[in-house]
Order: structure tokens, then sequence, then C-alpha cells
């Protein structure tokens, strides 16, 4: 089964959540949960494919089998054409499948050249047996398309609106009359007509600057997600950069490196999750980009970050789609049920944090133990020593200090100096004894 993948879909790379990687400048449109696939060739040994969740992008048909972890693509240019179920008394109560034409390369597998490329044709079905609405998942293939969004290049895109925003301005600047300048004052703008149109021209040219606004707004938020794509292209080749040609790294450099990288992890998310496009699969989705999304900014916190934390840098990310707490903690507890690398945690105190299954609380006992048994430490340990020893938020490392306060392993001593902490020698002598 695991060939067939590969024999009948252009491949597709899975995150650690078991997301798909997306192109440059690929967004998702929608996701339907619960789709087959229907192979109409023989020659593959099976004629039903078990998907799961199907994806809808500007680029690809994305097909993924969450239980196994296979992947694969139906590029939007191999789409020759797209059969919808008739409509009649006995397909009511039929499972919905939509007939699909795809141009196929030499090797078999749909094409990322469409028809230029191809050299035979092959006839999926989709089989949506999820709650979804078919009506609404067939207007928006049908528009994507039209679009052709895999086609158009950035300096098109440009140049596109740019034609628009001057005609725009041509248009504003053109009078009443049909000639341009400044308006005069005419025979006809006199008397209750001439204050009639002239509120008629007001009214005009309130609705073509609001047209322009909304050029304008439409370009931003297409450049923005450009220079997001730009930006994740940038880190990509900062951290595969080599340190240095000698070996011996400037630490200024080194800096400036960190700190660039740290701006550019903080641009965005190219396509976030949305309850438009996700619909009921909404808070399973979220969870999963949640998780890819968390990797990196674990990895820079010692392998732990405090909740409130996640919130503000998942948000800043996504933009103008931000959610609300209520969703961030759903989705955080979902990671229970799916496998992904890190997970929730509450300590004691209540305080909630996000944490890589790869820390154990045995690794910490042991740096904490080894740090206030140390020769240096006569005056035992802050919160504030142990944060800048485990790389942690002082808060964090205060839950540290106390859940391995609670195995016994250190002391405390609240004094004037405020609550410091000390190695447990009593636990020796008891052993001892």
């Amino acid at each position: 089964m695991e060939g067939v993948w590969s024999r009948l879909l252009q491949p597709v790379q899975l995150t650690s959540s078991g997301r798909p990687q997306l192109l440059p400048e690929e967004i998702e449109c929608q996701l339907v949960d619960n789709v087959d696939l229907d192979v109409d060739r023989h020659s593959f040994g099976v004629s039903t494919l078990k998907v799961g969740l199907l994806t809808l992008t500007t680029h690809r048909i994305l097909l993924v089998d969450e239980r196994t972890r296979k992947g694969g693509a139906i590029p939007l240019a191999a789409i020759h054409q797209v059969v919808p179920p008739k409509k009649s008394i006995k397909n009511m109560f039929a499972t919905p499948r939509i007939k699909l034409q795809v141009w196929t390369t030499p090797e078999g597998i749909p094409s990322f050249s469409g028809e230029r490329t191809a050299t035979a044709s092959l006839h999926f079905s989709l089989v949506l047996r999820g709650q979804m609405s078919l009506d609404s998942f067939l207007a928006r293939l049908s528009e994507l398309l039209q679009v052709r969004a895999w086609e158009a290049s950035v300096q098109e895109k440009a140049r596109h609106l740019s034609g628009w925003t001057g005609i725009s301005e041509t248009s504003a600047f053109v009078g009443a009359s049909g000639s341009a300048g400044p308006s005069r004052l005419r025979p006809g703008m006199a008397g209750v007509s001439g204050i009639l149109r002239k509120e008629q021209e007001q009214r005009e040219e309130t609705d073509r600057s609001l047209y322009e606004a909304f050029q304008d707004l439409n370009a931003l938020m297409s450049k923005a997600k450009e220079m997001v794509v730009l930006a994740e292209k940038m880190r990509a080749k900062l951290l595969g950069a080599p340190s240095g040609m000698s070996g011996a790294v400037d630490e200024e450099e080194m800096g400036s490196k960190q700190e660039m990288q740290d701006w550019l992890l903080s641009v965005g998310i190219v396509s976030p999750v949305t309850k438009e496009t996700a619909g009921a699969l909404y808070h399973q989705q979220l969870s999963r980009q949640l998780s890819d999304f968390v990797k990196i900014p674990l990895q820079k916190s010692g392998g732990m970050l405090a909740l409130i934390d996640v919130y503000c840098l998942f948000n800043r990310a996504r933009g103008t789609e931000l959610i609300s707490p209520e969703d961030l903690l759903q989705a955080c507890t979902i990671w229970e049920k799916i496998d992904v690398p890190v997970m929730l945690r509450c300590f004691d105190s209540g305080v909630m944090v996000i944490q890589s299954k790869s820390q154990s609380d045995e690794e910490i006992f042991t740096r904490i133990t080894a740090l206030v048994k140390s020769e240096t430490v006569s005056s035992g340990i802050s919160a504030s020593d142990a944060a800048r020893a485990l790389g942690v938020a002082p808060a964090l490392a205060k839950e540290h200090l106390l859940n391995a306060e609670s195995k016994g392993l250190i002391c405390r001593d609240d004094g004037p100096d405020g609550l410091r902490f000390f190695f447990n020698f009593f636990k020796e002598l008891d052993t001892c004894i």
C-alpha cells in the first residue's frame, strides 16, 4: 500500500505534527475530512485508497492519511476536467463523488506542468464521506482552477496592481465633464440642479476613493505574504550558512546573526489555519500547526515556554488571524490524542507551560543538583540563578526548583535575602544511617 502512494500521486512532505508542507506562496483554502480516493486503473492492485484528510490549496489537492503519516498531491495544473455528481433522487442518498481527469507523466503520476508534458490521463474519484457542503467545495475548486495561482509570478502581480492603480488615479483626476484638470464653475452648477449634480459628483468621488483604498489594501496584503515567504527563505539560508572559514567565530557577528534569525522568526505564518478554511477540523489542525510553530521557540528557550508567552508569539505570527485564549488551550489539550513532539503541562502551582517531550524532569533535577552542590555557590541559589543556568524564564525556573524540592533533592531558606535553595544533604545522611 505504501508504494501505491508514490506510484499514484506526487510526493508530499509532512511536518512532525502530520501537516503537509506547503510550497512557496501556496495558501490553504479548504479542508475536508473522511475522504477516499477511487482509482480508475487496475494495475495497482487497489481500487480505493483510504486517505482521510483532503486539503485544497491554491496550487494542489493534498491528500494525507493521518494514521500512517502518508501524503500525496494532485497538482491543480494537472486537472483537465472536473465532473460533479449528477443531481437526482438516487444520488441524494448516495456518497458524493467528484470525478477528476488528470494529466499524467510518463511515470504515471499527475503532471505539475499539466498538458504540456503529459503523455496520458488518469481518472480519479474523490469520495466525500464527511459532513461538508459539496457545492461550496466545487465552487472553491472551480475558482482556483480559473485563477491559476500557480502560474502567477510576483512581477505579474505587481504589474497588475500598478496597472489598476494607474487607471484609478487617472479616473479620479478626470472631472465630471470628461476633461482633466481642476474643476471650474460651469453654468450647469447653478441652482438646485447644480447642487444635486455636485452631490452626485461627490458620491462618485467617494466611491472612487474607497475603491482605490481597497486596491491598496489588497496590494499590501499580497506584499505581506510575499515578504513572509522571503523572510522564511532568508532564515533558512542563515541557519544553513557555515559558522566561519577559520573556525574562530566572532561574537558580535554571531549576535547579529542570532538577532536576524529572531526577527525573521517573528515575521509570520504564510497560511494560518482559520475557521473558514478548516471548518469542523479547526481545533485539530490548529493544534498541529501550533505544534510545528513552537518547535524552534522551545529549542531557544530550554525546552519549555509559558502558555501566555506562546499565546503572544503565535498570535503575532498569525497577523490579523488572531485566536482566543480558549482556542489556544483547546488546541493544546488535543496533543494528548495525536502524535506530536510537544505536550501541555500544568505545575502544582497552576502555571501552565508547553514542554518538549524530549525534555525530562530527571535531566533538570541533575542540573539543579549539580548547581547547588557547586563550590562557587555557598549561599544557595535563587530563581534568577537557576534561570540563567537552565536557560528558561525566572518564573519557570522557580517551578523547577519547587518541583525538585518536592522530590527531596533540595531544601529552601526563606530569609532576609529572599527565597534561596540549598542541597539537601539530610537525604544522604538518612541513606548512610
